[in-house]
């Protein structure tokens, strides 16, 4: 068994059961809400370390959940919705959700896919709450609210680059390839060439460096990816 508890928030009680009964048996510990009051409720007065959460529920509805968790922590939450359109899907994404899987999924896959975003944190020890700073004291990084100060001028990133960097910045020094930037930043579905990343950093690097040429925050490592320099420290709050 582990210590993992992940909240199931759905309506449809057979469809929260089955996978209640799966992540059960994956050793997870699991606790379910049938409309998003209690799930609120539960959010708040429990230790959850994953959120499966319906869109469509009654009382409160999941966007309004998940825009309650976003402005408070970078709990994982993986959407779980019957609308089907690219729109639909983009605008969870971008309220925050890490995953989103379309009704009806397979067990299987919701399985894999809670492993997926669980190795993301887990793994790579993605800190929720933290606030990291660079060792010449110039770069700060407020992961709790996607913050960046360069000596204390906030920098204004795009979605994406902020999600390139904070994945970067998570773990220190750790080498990331592309594809390992890709699947940790984006998941499963994100369609897009490795070399897209590249793009990314070089935007990010313009913002953030003195000399983009001569990088000292984001270092290439030839051959392997690249990885975050200059930290002194991760401050917890």
């Amino acid at each position: 068994m582990t210590d993992i508890n992940i909240l199931i928030i759905e309506d449809e009680a057979p469809m929260s059961n089955m996978a209640k009964a799966l992540l059960t048996n994956q050793g997870y510990n699991v606790l379910q809400a049938f409309d998003g009051k209690t799930g609120l409720s539960l959010l708040n007065s429990e230790k959850i370390d994953l959120v499966i959460l319906d869109l469509m529920l009654p009382k409160i509805s999941g966007e309004e959940i998940l825009k309650d968790i976003r402005s408070k922590s970078d709990l994982p939450v993986i959407i779980t919705s019957a609308k089907v359109e690219e729109a639909d899907r983009i605008n969870g994404l971008r309220l925050g959700a890490d995953d989103y899987l379309i009704k009806p999924y397979s067990l299987e896959e919701l399985g894999e896919r809670v492993r997926v975003v669980l190795r993301r944190v887990e793994k790579y020890n993605m800190p929720r709450a933290e606030i990291i700073k660079t060792c010449d004291n110039r770069l700060l990084i407020d992961l709790k609210y996607n913050r960046i100060k360069k000596d204390g001028e906030e920098i204004s990133l795009t979605k994406n680059e902020f999600a390139i960097l904070k994945t970067l910045f998570s773990s220190p020094n750790k080498i990331f390839s592309r594809d390992e930037i890709i699947e940790l930043t984006f998941g499963l579905d994100y369609d897009a060439y490795d070399r897209a990343i590249d793009t990314h950093i070089k935007n990010i690097r313009q913002k953030i460096e003195d000399n983009p040429k001569k990088p000292k925050y984001i270092k290439t490592i030839y051959g392997m990816g690249y990885k975050s320099g200059g930290v002194d420290d991760i401050i917890k709050e």
